[in-house]
């Protein structure tokens, strides 16, 4: 593979931008080497500016279910930009993906339209805390919620602890009303509730992590949040970012039959294009300006190109019946295939996988929470992502990050990634 042009293209782009990216994981440097700078996608594939091309197995993080340049996407977007690009004003456009979005999920009456998953969790925090009349939040170890200051949070001392700010810029006044605990551990959460009486807002949980790799719920742990909360007047947020319209219609709250009080929306919901929503019953949304007293605004919410994109995706997999179970099947041909590959060599590995969610972690223990992901051999995932790079293969470049499969991909497509993995299998 070259990469001299994507090279340059990193250098200048550090002249003017901080570390050259608009988000840090795509420096590269988890994993070591120059980040590669992609000019177009189609389908399953990406080309970079070397002319390189990538089977591509992050979708965007997510949004590109139905591979990238979708065509009625793509037309929606140039339709609805013909008219004017942002009004800042209501459109019938909005109404009509609220609706549709509605219909899919379960357990919600209202839906409010914002430009980022981190703008959402932020804004359900926020509506959560005013509704309850409380400020503390708990929060799970690994779990990402986006950049605002209530998540960017640490463990203390202990597996179950008050926070720390992680960041520069987030303040311990900031930092002590987070509550951290260890995901997929139910007792540390209890304690947290009998530390804190009456103190305690809301739970908010990827109810299916992806953020420290793909990591599933054990049995019992969202139902005993469900039950924590109901016990103590607290609210429960799942941060469906990744997982609303990806696991399912109804994202996780349809796949594992937990119901939220708030969810958070993002991704596929915006077809690619930047978005993000909130939504939860009426008793809690009427608390909402210009309803209620919760300020919430944004000149682009609602943006008509967003919205185009959006509704045009939600519209396609709402009419197709197989797209969950076609996406289902080609990651677990993958899971198969890189099992049966890695076990030959007798390589240590954990494979975790929920739909179209997989992650792969070079360690001999199960990955359940952020501290057994971060046990993963990290040198060898290092030669892994780049062994697969240079294969045509594009990864996640951190191995805390979960692969987002996209039904453009082939089962030919699938088994040149199996192959590519035995190529490189005796550099690892």
């Amino acid at each position: 593979m070259r990469y001299q042009r994507s090279s340059n293209l990193f250098k200048e782009a550090q002249k003017f931008i901080p570390g050259g990216v608009n988000s840090p994981v795509r420096a590269f440097k988890s994993v070591g080497g120059t980040p590669i700078f992609i000019e177009k996608a189609n389908g399953a594939l990406l080309y970079d500016a070397d002319g390189n091309s990538y089977l591509d197995y992050i979708s965007s993080w997510g949004p590109m279910i139905l591979g990238h340049a979708y065509a009625p996407v793509i037309q929606a977007v140039k339709d609805s930009a013909d008219k004017g690009t942002s009004f800042g004003i209501p459109t019938a456009l909005e109404t009509e993906i609220a609706s549709l979005a509605l219909k899919m999920i379960p357990n919600m009456d209202k839906i409010r339209f914002v430009n980022s998953g981190t703008e959402a969790c932020m804004s359900a925090v926020r509506l959560a805390r005013g509704a309850t009349k409380r400020e503390k939040i708990i929060k799970f170890e690994g779990c990402y919620h986006g950049h605002s200051d209530a998540f960017l949070i640490q463990a203390g001392s202990g597996s179950v602890t008050f926070g720390s700010p992680s960041s520069p810029g987030v303040t311990q006044g900031t930092a002590k009303d987070t509550l951290l605990a260890t995901y997929n551990k139910l007792d540390g959460v209890e304690i947290l509730f009998k530390e804190n009486p009456g103190e305690i807002a809301a739970i908010i949980v990827e109810p299916v992590a992806g953020n420290m790799g793909c990591i599933a719920p054990k049995e019992g742990f969202l139902e005993g949040l469900r039950s924590l909360c109901d016990q103590n007047g607290s609210l429960l947020i799942f941060d469906e970012v990744m997982t609303g319209f990806r696991l399912a219609k109804g994202g996780a709250q349809e796949l594992l039959g937990i119901k939220a009080d708030i969810a958070t929306y993002g991704k596929v919901l915006g077809g690619g294009l930047p978005v993000g929503a909130f939504a939860a019953k009426d008793e809690i949304m009427k608390h909402l300006a210009p309803e209620g007293p919760i300020y919430q605004a944004g000149t682009l919410s609602g943006n008509p190109l967003a919205m185009a994109a959006g509704l045009s995706i939600l519209k396609a997999l709402d009419a197709d019946s197989d797209i969950y179970s076609r996406l289902d099947k080609k990651t677990e041909r993958l899971e198969k295939g890189f099992k049966s590959v890695l076990k030959n060599k007798q390589i240590p590995f954990q494979i975790n996988r929920v739909g179209s969610m997989i992650s792969l972690h070079f360690t001999n223990k199960p990955v359940v929470d952020f501290e057994s992901s971060a046990g993963g051999n990290r040198e060898r995932f290092n030669k892994y992502f780049h062994g697969m790079l240079n294969n045509g293969i594009y990864l996640p470049p951190s191995s805390f990050e979960s692969y987002f499969l996209n039904d453009a991909l082939t089962n030919e497509d699938i088994d040149k990634t199996i192959n590519s993995l035995s190529k490189i299998i005796t550099e690892l």
